[in-house]
This record gives C-alpha cells, sequence and structure tokens, in this order.
C-alpha cells in the first residue's frame, strides 16, 4: 500500500539531468523558460508575467514538500546547473497506487531527448519506490510531441479524451496514455568487472 510519507521526492540523477526539489533560489531559471508563450501554450497555467509569478510558483511548491503532497522536480541541466523544466506527480491515488504526471521543458531544450530522460527516471521510481501500479498522462491532441515522449517510454495510449480540459480559454480535447507495472521493464543493468 502506498502512503503519503513516500512521496519525499529524493534526487534523482540521468546521465543529463539531476531532478531535484526547487527551492527559492530557481526563481530566475523558472522565469527564464516559464515566460515564453510556447511552453505554456499546451500546459494548465498561463506564461509568467513577471519573476514575481515564478516565486509564487515555487512558494507553491515549497508547501506541497513541506505537507508531502505530491509535487514536481525542478530538471536541472548537469552541465551548467540551471533548471530547465520540471517533472511530477500531479496526483497520486494511494487506494489504487496510481498516479498521474506531467512535465514542462523550456524550449530552447526541446527535441533532445531530454524530456524522455527524465519521465523514464521518474516511471522508475513510482514503480520501484512508490510501489505504484499505473503511471499516466495526457497531453492535449495539438502536442503530438508530447505523446512521443510518452510512447518511447513505452506509455500506451488509452484513447482520446474529448473536451476533457478547459484551457486558456477553450475546451481542448486529450490523449491519455499509460504504463502498469506488469508492462515495465526496466532496463538491465550490465553487471561490473
Amino acid at each position: 500500500m502506498l502512503h503519503a510519507d513516500m512521496i519525499y521526492m529524493p534526487e534523482l540523477r540521468t546521465a543529463r539531468l539531476k531532478l531535484r526539489k526547487l527551492t527559492m533560489r530557481d526563481a530566475g531559471d523558472i522565469y527564464r523558460y516559464s515566460r515564453d508563450p510556447e511552453v505554456a501554450r499546451h500546459v494548465l497555467w498561463d506564461a509568467h508575467q513577471s519573476i514575481g509569478d515564478s516565486r509564487a510558483y515555487l512558494r507553491y511548491m515549497l508547501r506541497r514538500y513541506r505537507a508531502h503532497e505530491p509535487a514536481s522536480w525542478g530538471i536541472e541541466w548537469l552541465e551548467t546547473g540551471q533548471i530547465i523544466g520540471t517533472i511530477g506527480f500531479m496526483w497520486v491515488q494511494h487506494d489504487n497506487n496510481a498516479a498521474e504526471v506531467g512535465y514542462s521543458l523550456s524550449r530552447e531544450f526541446w527535441n533532445r531527448g531530454i524530456m524522455t530522460e527524465a519521465l523514464r527516471a521518474v516511471i522508475r521510481y513510482g514503480f520501484d519506490h512508490m510501489s505504484l501500479n499505473r503511471i499516466e498522462a495526457q497531453h492535449e491532441t495539438t502536442n503530438p510531441a508530447s505523446g512521443a515522449v510518452m510512447r518511447k517510454c513505452h506509455m500506451l495510449k488509452e484513447g482520446t479524451l474529448r473536451s476533457r480540459l478547459f484551457n486558456k480559454g477553450r475546451y481542448v480535447d486529450v490523449d491519455l496514455y499509460a504504463i502498469l507495472r506488469r508492462d515495465y521493464n526496466p532496463p538491465r543493468r550490465r553487471p561490473s568487472r
């Protein structure tokens, strides 16, 4: 059974990334990419109009961390130490051992396999450390690049939900993807010599 205290969000590392809890020191990095209308186009938040918007978002994340509620990791680009996006759990259903993942990424880093790398790490954490049985994600049908990330992580499309969300003044259709524990096969590590 999944318990709230299991959502403590340790640091996760990949070849190019560190997924870590955000801090108020990340406000400049968050603002740098969150003010881009293209980054905000398919997510449920509006493009940040000032660094104050970014600070408000960070205060919200810090409250969620303290309460052990589902929250987002900052995606740190190891090469520079810069936060270039976020990824995390939007909700977790303890009774069903299920969760939804959401993410956003600086446009400067699109089409480089970065979000696929981050999503694989979060899926691994969800199955291996949170004992989840199901991890799902959704994207607006007008954002097929996000669906490509989900497919690369072996998530299966389960259908299109018509007018699922009201976003930026309009109802939008979303494609729903999921991966189940029984479908999950992490890459095997070669034995050390």
